[in-house]
């Protein structure tokens, strides 16, 4: 399964790239593929293009605040989720059932 994630936090400093390492760590240990782009105090990194997008099975939005771009995932199976719960147990997250399934 192919993950795209964005992680952001009102601050846009710890939290927002903390999510986004805690989300690349347990999709290794689950076998997923993943692209996370961070919407944080640097502005946008790691920027999800239209290929990234197009690719995955699930767009995962790891914020407490509104993202920036989000009609990008107009269309795509979408989760959005608090960043607490990422950083508490970012496996659960990932290993929820997708969407309409």
């Amino acid at each position: 399964m192919k993950v795209v994630a964005v992680t952001a936090c009102p601050t846009g400093i710890a939290h927002t790239y903390m999510a986004a390492e805690a989300l690349q760590k347990a999709a290794a240990q689950l076998g997923l593929k993943i692209k996370v782009e961070t919407q944080g105090a640097m502005g946008l990194e790691n920027v999800l293009t239209a290929r990234d997008i197009a690719g995955a099975d699930l767009v995962l939005i790891a914020s407490d605040i509104e993202i920036e771009q989000k009609e990008r995932f107009l269309g795509c199976p979408q989760r959005q989720v608090s960043l607490e719960s990422v950083l508490l147990n970012a496996v659960a997250v990932l290993s929820a059932p997708l969407p309409g399934r």
